[in-house]
């Protein structure tokens, strides 16, 4: 795997405060054309292993890409997509992480086209990720556009392999979530990342990743660029 450090087992995990994300995570707000169908979330999360939730997953993305009237691909091409590049699925890159309060930070303005502006807010930063991933990654707070958690990232493999402004682990908005361990612990899997909309569409605009969520390594998992 090149540039990246791999570790035993799979899965990390250090001591996690799950009340930080509990607060954060459940504040009410809309669900635009999302990225995992509500249904097979929770079919994903009841899978017999971390694996098979991920192939459903895949399938289901695939499914709204062909389908779903606010797919990225125009419609003319829905039919026949042909489905989404992924790096196979490595246990390797499955943790579950500690989280502790974000230091002091400026709000984060960006736009969103006809859906006009957004602020995002750093809340809470990973704790456990550095040793394997060469740092950490910080988890925001959307503030309007339906309040929700967001985590981006972009990684070494960013303008070649996957998308240059980096992919999406963690939209509560849309569902992205994979939620707690049976230790209260976030489960972070980031065979599950994937390219935003606007990196398949320019009618789309999204957030990119922050310089500090940027890691040095390679992340040779989760969706890649066809």
């Amino acid at each position: 795997m090149r540039g990246t450090h791999r570790h035993p087992g799979a899965s990390r995990s250090v001591r996690y405060r799950s009340s930080l994300f509990r607060t954060v995570r459940q504040q009410p707000g809309r669900s635009p054309s999302g990225e995992v169908h509500p249904l097979r979330k929770r079919e994903r999360r009841a899978a017999p292993s971390p694996r098979a939730g991920w192939v459903q997953w895949r399938q289901t993305r695939n499914d709204l890409f062909r389908k779903h009237p606010m797919s990225p691909p125009p419609a003319e091409q829905r039919t026949d997509f042909p489905g989404l590049a992924y790096f196979d699925y490595d246990e390797a890159f499955r943790f579950t992480v500690d989280l502790e309060s974000a230091e002091q930070q400026d709000e984060i303005k960006f736009e969103l086209g006809d859906d006009g502006a957004a602020r995002m807010l750093g809340v809470a930063r990973t704790c456990g990720l550095a040793e394997w991933m060469g740092g950490e990654l910080t988890l925001y707070r959307i503030e309007g556009y339906g309040c929700g958690l967001f985590l981006p990232f972009a990684d070494a493999t960013a303008g070649n392999e996957t998308y240059g402004g980096g992919r999406y682990f963690l939209d509560t908005i849309k569902g992205a979530d994979h939620g707690l361990d049976a230790h209260g612990r976030l489960i972070v899997d980031f065979n599950f990342a994937y390219n935003p909309s606007c990196s398949y569409s320019p009618a789309y605009v999204c957030p990119l990743s922050p310089a500090e969520n940027r890691l040095a390594v390679a992340i040779e998992a989760g969706e890649r660029s066809a």
